[in-house]
C-alpha cells in the first residue's frame, strides 16, 4: 500500500509504544523461567514472530517460523540449541538474504549439527555444549545476545570473547539488564562477557518500557517543525536509541525532559556530525533532522545498516535525492548539506519500516506531497504508527 503525505506539523502528546527490542529479550526469559508474563506487548511481525517460536517450541514443533525478525533469529537459534531441539528456522521476505553465518561456524565446535547455506533455512540438531565462543563484534550485536541467553541456560560456565570489538554494545547492555531482572547474572570483561553455569531465570510478570527507538519519530517531528510531546519513556533505560535526546541537542534543538517524557518544539537547527556506531536505527530519522538542519551533516559508523530490511544507507540517500536534498553517500554513512528546503516526491518504501516512518516525517514539511511505497512494512514494528502521527495533527493518508 501507499501513504500520501501532506503538509502539516505534530503537535501534542503520544505515549511510546512498548519496546520492541526489551519484549523480545523478556519473553525469552520468560518462557526459560517457565512462567510469568510479558506486557504490554506491541501487534507487531516482529513481535509475532518470537510469540510464535515460543509457542512451537512449547508445542515441540520443528518447523520455527521467525517471519522477516532479525531479532528473532540469532536470538532463538542458539537458544533452540540450548534445548538440545531438531529443529528447522525459517523465514520470509528480506530476512532469507540476512546472515547467520556466524553460528554456522560457532555452533558445530560446541555440539550442535547444522545445515544451512549461511542464511535461512537454518537448521539444527544435537545439544549446545558450554565453553568460550569467540565471536565478531563488528557483525552484529544480536548473535551475542542470543549466546547469552543460550549460555545461561546450560549447567556448565561459559565465555563469550570478542574478537573485534562491539559495535551497538547498548543493546547487549539490554539484554544483560534484561536478564539480570530475570536473576540471571552475566559479568562484563575486558574479553566479553562471562555467564556461569546452572543459573535459574526466575519466573515474575514482566512489564515493557516504552520505546526509544519509536519515539524519536516524533521527537525529530517536533525538533523540525511542530511541538511534540512522548510520554511512557524511562531515562534509567539501557537503549541504546535514548541518545535521540543528545542528538537532537547536539543539532541545537528545544528539548525538555520531564520525569518520564520528552517535548521536542520547533527551533533553527544546525548540522553535526554523528557517530552512529552505537545507534544505528536512528539513521534514517537522524537523516531527516540533518535535511532540515542548516550546514554540513556527516553520519559515520554506521556501515552494518547495509544489511538491514534494505541498505539503509542506499535507501536514505535515494530517498533524499529524491526530495532535492544535497547528499552524499560513504561507505559507513552519509554527508548532508541542509537547510535548503525539501519538495514533496514520489519515494520508496523499500518494505523497510523505519525508512517508512522515516520519509513520513520528511514529507511533512516538504515542498507539495510526498507518496511512499510499500507503507504496510510500518506493521513489522509499529502498526498504529500513522494513527499517531494522526492524531498528533499529521496528514496521512493511507491508500
Amino acid at each position: 500500500m501507499e501513504v500520501k503525505i501532506s503538509n502539516s506539523s505534530l503537535n501534542g502528546a503520544v505515549t511510546a509504544p512498548p519496546s520492541k527490542s526489551a519484549a523480545h529479550r523478556a519473553l525469552i526469559c520468560s518462557y526459560l523461567s517457565g512462567g510469568g508474563t510479558v506486557k504490554p506487548i506491541i501487534n507487531s511481525r516482529d513481535m509475532a514472530a518470537t510469540v510464535g517460536i515460543i509457542e512451537s517450541l512449547k508445542n515441540n514443533e520443528s518447523i520455527l517460523d521467525c517471519i522477516e525478525s532479525g531479532s528473532t533469529m540469532r536470538f532463538m537459534i542458539p537458544v533452540a540449541a540450548s534445548l538440545g531441539r531438531t529443529v528447522e528456522f525459517v523465514g520470509q521476505g528480506s530476512l532469507l538474504k540476512r546472515t547467520v553465518g556466524e553460528f554456522a561456524e560457532l555452533l558445530p565446535i560446541h555440539g550442535v549439527n547444522v545445515e544451512t547455506n549461511g542464511c535461512l533455512p537454518f537448521k539444527i540438531s544435537g545439544q549446545l555444549r558450554n565453553g568460550s565462543f569467540e565471536v565478531s563484534g563488528d557483525v552484529s550485536s544480536q548473535y551475542v545476545t542470543g549466546l547469552l541467553l543460550a549460555l545461561a541456560n546450560l549447567q556448565g560456565d561459559s565465555a563469550v570473547i570478542m574478537k573485534t570489538p562491539l559495535r551497538s554494545k547498548p543493546y547487549v547492555d539490554m539484554t544483560v539488564k534484561v536478564m539480570a531482572d530475570y536473576g540471571v547474572n552475566v559479568r562484563e570483561t575486558d574479553f566479553g562477557y562471562l555467564i556461569k553455569g546452572g543459573q535459574e531465570f526466575k519466573r515474575l510478570d514482566y512489564i515493557v518500557e516504552g520505546d526509544w527507538s519509536q519515539a524519536a519519530f516524533f521527537l525529530v517531528a517536533g525538533a523540525i517543525g511542530g511541538n511534540v510531546t512522548v510520554k511512557g519513556l524511562d531515562f534509567n533505560s539501557a537503549q541504546g536509541d535514548k541518545a535521540i535526546v543528545d542528538v537532537i541537542k547536539k543539532f541545537g534543538g528545544n528539548v525538555e525532559a520531564g520525569e518520564d517524557s520528552v517535548t521536542c518544539i520547533a527551533g533553527e537547527l544546525t548540522g553535526a556530525d554523528v557517530d552512529a556506531s552505537d545507534i544505528p536505527d536512528l539513521v534514517p530519522i537522524i537523516s531527516v533532522l540533518a535535511s532540515y538542519a542548516k550546514g554540513k551533516t556527516v553520519i559515520s559508523g554506521a556501515e552494518r545498516l547495509r544489511f538491514k530490511e534494505s541498505d539503509r544507507i542506499e535507501s536514505v540517500v535515494t530517498n533524499l535525492k529524491a526530495m532535492g536534498v544535497d547528499v552524499t553517500q560513504t561507505p559507513d554513512g552519509m554527508i548532508i548539506n541542509g537547510g535548503k528546503g525539501l519538495k514533496g516526491a514520489k519515494l520508496k518504501g523499500y518494505n523497510d519500516h523505519r525508512i517508512v516512518m522515516s520519509f513520513s516525517v520528511a514529507g511533512l514539511f516538504a515542498q507539495g506531497e510526498t507518496v511512499i511505497d510499500e507503507a504496510e512494512s510500518i506493521n513489522k514494528s509499529y502498526p498504529s504508527f500513522f494513527e499517531d502521527y494522526n492524531m498528533l495533527g499529521g496528514k496521512a493518508n493511507v491508500l
